[in-house]
């Protein structure tokens, strides 16, 4: 099993969440999250001041697949959170060991 955090534009969400669950992704977490790349941030005016805004809006998607599933799902996020802007986000692939349904105690790929 693999667990694949997105970290994407905010305003992608709705394309990305729609391109998993046509390739069979049956639940995700979503997080609101701010942060910043190599651009580290962007310049904002305020009231005729200039300052930069450090951390930037982004939306951290979470799912945990069996591994035959993990190509499929990093191309429909790929395809559907891509702007070709920078700040498109990141993609990042995890090794699970084991996972269990709390309310029934299935473990492994039976338990997501």
């Amino acid at each position: 099993m693999k667990k694949i955090d997105a970290i994407i534009k905010p305003f992608k969400l709705d394309e990305v969440k729609d391109a998993l669950s046509e390739v069979g992704v049956q639940g995700m977490t979503v997080t609101e999250v701010k942060g910043f790349g190599r651009t580290g941030g962007k310049k904002e005016v305020y009231r005729g001041s200039a300052y930069v805004v450090d951390f930037v809006p982004k939306v951290k998607i979470e799912v945990v697949v069996a591994d035959d599933l993990v190509q499929p799902i990093l191309d429909a996020i790929e395809k559907s959170a891509k702007t070709g802007r920078i700040g498109d986000g990141k993609i990042f692939i995890y090794d699970v060991h084991d996972a269990v349904r709390i309310r029934t105690g299935e473990r492994g790929e039976a338990a997501i």
